[in-house]
């Protein structure tokens, strides 16, 4: 079974899916090829279910490390979305979380203004 992530550091974790004539995964790679334009998320439960039975432990932890991304992302917005609200207030985060947080929100701000898709970086 074939595996070639090929997936940049900081990226959202998307994989391009090549199949067998039966519509079973075969292959996963990082940049689409000749009939492999199928994309899926890192967290898809097909995509998970042919790392877990076609690779080794490995393929699993990179596969868990690249979707953390994503998810601090998520938790970035939840945290942002509860303070709109007030129903936290960012002040009340322990400082190192207020610290990276900000630290995240000034990288990401400073790539917008540089025409980046940050959604699509982070």
């Amino acid at each position: 079974m074939d595996v070639n992530w090929g997936i940049k550091e900081g990226s959202s974790l998307m994989l391009y899916v090549e199949r067998d004539s039966k519509g079973s995964i075969i292959a996963l790679h990082g940049i689409p090829g000749p009939g492999i334009t199928e994309v899926k998320s890192g967290l898809d439960r097909e995509l998970i279910d042919f790392v877990s039975q076609n690779v080794g432990e490995d393929s699993l932890k990179l596969l868990l490390s690249l979707t953390d991304i994503e998810t601090v992302r998520i938790l970035e917005d939840l945290i942002d979305l509860l303070g709109r609200k007030n129903i936290i207030m960012f002040t009340e985060l322990p400082e190192k979380a207020q610290e990276k947080i900000s630290q995240r929100k000034r990288i990401r701000e400073q790539m917008v203004s540089q025409s980046l898709m940050v959604d699509d970086i982070l």
